[in-house]
């Protein structure tokens, strides 16, 4: 009897089990396609849908409409450890692999958002500057403009992280599949980008209006030339980086807590509020391990900003895909995309 090692999504090895123990595993959600697996004989991994003999199991893949809701104390319902440098690899492994598919889903992405964010420029160039850097007209606007923006950006990103997900289980995927958010879970995806945006938004508001009222004034006359002013620019910028210190703390507590809500809300089918409350649970279990992965993500991102910017056209998908493994490991155990 053939006996079969896999590596988990925690990056552990676990083995030998038998073929109908891998086909259970397989039903569980614990395995997917692109599980490294090994018999006891091989030398070298290779993904499950490689082996002939597990053909069937793959062959029809869960629906790409719309599977039933998961719970959310289904979604939490154990613990996990997280492997940072795991994710990182795994997710260049994957985006090298799928570069055409997931590149191509990612750029169409971007294009929406570039279109979006030139809009947004355009309208707002026509408003007069002293109203547009009013604190109360600015913070209205920008209210505004979170709401506009998470109509697209919520079911948009909540796409690209579905066509992400699909790929790491080993499902057909498409670049055009970006655009299933709008189509499976436009509310809530919607809901989510705008009330998590907007919640993390108010931890930032003492920090913009005294920057609106300090440090805009003072630049825009250095900006007009007033060489007169430019003594008092730096001063003003020293001046509002205590509260910019003070308001970063909340703003990146919560940016960790809610870090997986689109996903949830894309592949468990979950409310906003439920992706909301189940993406703060099961990260409080390791928050600095998901800080700490935010980090890495961070400046893998700005060191491909630094690369003339042109960089971080390939740094941010490989980062959704570290993301994306990362979410696996907490949220995966009932796979449902």
């Amino acid at each position: 009897m053939t006996h079969y090692f896999i590596i988990g999504g925690d990056g552990k090895e676990y083995g030998p089990i038998t073929a109908a123990e891998l086909r259970q595993w397989f039903e569980e959600g614990r395995l997917n396609a692109q599980t490294r697996t090994r018999t006891e004989t091989d030398t070298a991994w290779r993904p499950l849908a490689e082996f002939p003999e597990f053909a069937d199991l793959l062959t029809a893949p869960p629906s790409a409409g719309a599977p039933p809701p998961a719970s959310a104390d289904e979604v939490t319902s154990g613990d996990y450890e997280l492997d940072i440098g795991n994710c990182v690899n795994r997710g260049w492994n994957l985006f090298k692999e799928n570069l055409g598919t997931l590149w191509g889903g990612f750029l169409l992405a971007m294009l929406v958002v570039g279109a979006l964010a030139g809009l947004n420029g355009a309208v707002a160039a026509q408003i007069p500057k002293p109203l547009f850097n009013a604190p109360a007209f600015r913070i209205s606007y920008d209210i505004g403009v979170q709401a506009v923006m998470a109509l697209v950006n919520g079911p948009l990103f909540g796409g690209v992280f579905y066509l992400f997900i699909r790929r790491i289980r080993g499902y057909p995927a498409a670049a055009g599949d970006v655009f299933t958010g709008f189509q499976t879970a436009f509310k809530d995806l919607f809901l989510g980008s705008f009330v998590v945006s907007f919640l993390i938004g108010l931890c930032m508001l003492p920090f913009k209006i005294l920057y609106l009222e300090t440090v805009q004034p003072v630049l825009e006359h250095v900006q007009r030339g007033s060489s007169s002013e430019m003594h008092q620019l730096l001063p003003a910028l020293l001046g509002v980086l205590p509260v910019l210190g003070f308001c970063l703390i909340p703003t990146i507590y919560l940016t960790v807590n809610w870090q997986f809500t689109l996903p949830l809300i894309v592949d468990k089918r979950l409310d906003f509020w439920s992706a909301m409350k189940t993406s703060w649970k099961q990260v409080h279990r390791h928050w600095w391990l998901v800080f700490g992965l935010v980090v890495v993500i961070g400046l893998i991102n700005v060191a491909g900003f630094l690369a003339c910017c042109v960089g971080e056209l390939f740094t941010a998908p490989l980062t959704i895909a570290a993301t994306m493994y990362a979410y696996e490991t907490l949220f995966g155990r009932s796979q449902t995309a």
